[in-house]
């Protein structure tokens, strides 16, 4: 499952344009490079990128990025032997300054969005392959009903994602990621259960993804911090934007 992660694949990326993509045609790159990193269940440090104005801004490229819980992360870009954040060389760190957080949300939600279509396909194969009675589990209404409810719930997250955000950026963004999220943590629950016994084994690569969904939710705002902070701010303004025109 996993392919080519870290540094290695910094440089691929960087060899590949990723600067000039992220730069010229940001709506296009960011979905398509973080939706892929989920997918393949590879990591890299691009989403330094999309938090600073610049590539590189600042000293050592590494900015500080908050963390659930109150405090802050940094990705490491050097290899590193510590403790990872689900399989993610991330490093608490005291405080920080963020930038661009409305993309860097965006950002995390396509990766959460691929995480999530990764976990989808595992337990799609494992309902196809599987036999029970006779028969592929695929067959079983409450086997179809799980695999369903995650379909939809990550179709619901790509759609939010879509969502220009013109009239209110910040918002959008926030609702995006909490949609991704809990997108991403039902496929995690629906997934286990198809999967059941074998899903929690160490050798199957459900539990990477689910790890991996685990800490990406929690990155910049969890589905649950962030469904609140916008209530409270719609509470606050009286009344809805429009985000999307039907």
């Amino acid at each position: 499952m996993l392919s080519v992660s870290g540094a290695e694949l910094d440089t691929a990326l960087a060899d590949l344009g990723w600067a000039q993509m992220l730069d010229e045609m940001p709506d296009t790159a960011i979905p398509l490079v973080f939706r892929l990193l989920g997918e393949t269940g590879s990591h890299a440090s691009v989403l330094n990128d999309v938090m600073l104005e610049t590539i590189g801004a600042l000293p050592g490229g590494t900015p500080p990025m908050p963390y659930a819980g109150g405090s802050w992360v940094v990705w490491e870009r050097t290899p590193t032997t510590d403790e990872t954040l689900g399989g993610l060389p991330l490093r608490r760190v005291p405080d920080g300054e963020t930038m661009r957080l409305g993309e860097a949300r965006k950002a995390v939600g396509w990766w959460l969005v691929g995480t999530a279509r990764a976990m989808l396909a595992l337990a799609r194969q494992h309902a196809l392959d599987r036999v029970q009675f006779g028969k592929p589990i695929a067959s079983f209404q409450a086997i179809r009903h799980r695999l369903a409810e995650t379909l939809v719930a990550i179709e619901g997250a790509e759609a939010t994602l879509h969502l220009p955000g013109d009239e209110s950026p910040d918002l959008t963004a926030m609702l995006a990621k909490a949609a991704a999220g809990k997108a991403a943590l039902t496929a995690a629950r629906h997934c286990q259960q198809v999967l059941g016994g074998i899903g929690f084994t160490a050798e199957h690569d459900l539990h990477r993804h689910v790890q991996r969904a685990l800490v990406l939710d929690g990155l910049l705002g969890s589905s649950k911090e962030l469904t609140r902070k916008a209530g409270a701010g719609l509470r606050a303004r009286g009344s809805a934007p429009r985000l999307a025109y039907l």
